[in-house]
């Protein structure tokens, strides 16, 4: 399966959360039925996904400000750009911006040592578990109490565990380090999803299994398509897959988002390309929904930033009017 590129988009993200730094409920990992009153009264269940102004679409000319800019997309915490000394003021910097505006502020987890398999988003990754876990521990201090919502490491489980396409930066203790990473997060407010890859990487016959390794009874549950571009209904399939091989390991209650950022082409994917393909669309908005076990939809992906230097494409992260203009139907494509 080839590997996903992520955003890393850096820029006046970085700067302008910094200079925002002042100085500074769900419950987790257990059967849905134990909390559906406390859930009931939980402020995501009734207020909106944080729309955040200084995203880098928010800040481009007015038709990628409205199209894209004006939905709620993820803040990507990287150790590269947010390191363990001060990741915690900048996550909590993040989080209080949003909660000011009665938002719920959505954030990924993106560093765990060897991501990416040393495609285009593996750059800046931390080099030893220890490291990793010292970072962890940081962000979950800076989310505590800030109903928030946490999608966990991108592609690592499906990429690590794959047998048929063997990942040659897999890290040692790789399943540890997300279960840590799950135990410390989920002890914390936030809704926390482990990510399980998409519908079309395969096989996943024994994924549920590696999901539960990895820790996903600590947490909300997972994701399904980050950075993809699978059709909503192919993921919703594939999380009642998940779902089941995971009642039948005992671990109940779980719930999923889908990254619908890209999964808008009619049909879904035409080929196989997965950087900066020319058929994707922009696919429906980022709602919570709370329909059973399917949490909703989420906007992970920036819209509009590459994939990496394919397809016409700047390096990893970084915006691409042309990029937007295919993704939204476009004819007149500008430059990147």
């Amino acid at each position: 399966m080839p590997t996903r590129s992520l955003s890393l988009r850096l820029g006046a993200l970085v700067a302008a959360l910094a200079l925002s730094v002042t100085g500074a409920v769900a419950v987790q990992g257990v059967p849905a039925d134990d909390h559906v009153a406390k859930q009931a009264k939980d402020p995501r269940t009734s207020r909106g996904l944080f729309v955040d102004s200084l995203m880098p679409a928010a800040n481009q000319e007015a038709v990628y400000r409205e199209r894209i800019g004006g939905y709620a997309q993820a803040l990507w915490i990287i150790p590269e750009a947010y390191g363990t000394p001060w990741v915690r003021d900048i996550v909590r910097a993040y989080t209080e911006r949003a909660l000011d505006a009665n938002k719920t502020p959505m954030l990924v987890v993106y560093g765990i040592p060897g991501r990416d398999c040393g495609s285009h988003s593996s750059g800046g990754a931390l080099q030893t578990a220890e490291q990793y876990r010292a970072w962890i521990k940081e962000v979950a201090a800076g989310v505590r109490n800030q109903t928030a919502i946490v999608v966990v490491e991108p592609d690592a489980l499906p990429l690590f565990s794959s047998e048929w396409n063997p990942c040659p930066t897999e890290a040692q203790g790789w399943q540890a380090m997300l279960r840590f990473a799950n135990k410390q997060l989920g002890r914390t407010d936030a809704w926390v999803y482990l990510d399980a890859g998409h519908s079309n990487w395969t096989p996943y016959d024994d994924r549920a299994a590696y999901l539960k390794q990895a820790g996903i009874q600590y947490v909300r549950g997972f994701s399904t398509n980050v950075s993809n571009f699978r059709t909503s209904g192919d993921e919703k399939k594939y999380a009642e897959t998940l779902l089941r091989g995971l009642r039948k390991l005992n671990v109940k209650g779980k719930h999923y988002v889908i990254d619908t950022s890209r999964n808008g082409a009619k049909g879904g994917p035409q080929d196989d390309q997965v950087l900066n393909p020319p058929w994707a669309r922009v696919g429906q908005p980022p709602r919570l929904l709370l329909q059973g076990a399917f949490d909703g939809r989420l906007w992970v992906k920036h819209p509009g930033e590459s994939d990496g230097q394919v397809n016409g494409g700047p390096p990893s992260g970084q915006w691409c009017d042309m990029l937007a203009d295919r993704l939204l139907g476009r004819s007149d494509q500008g430059a990147c």
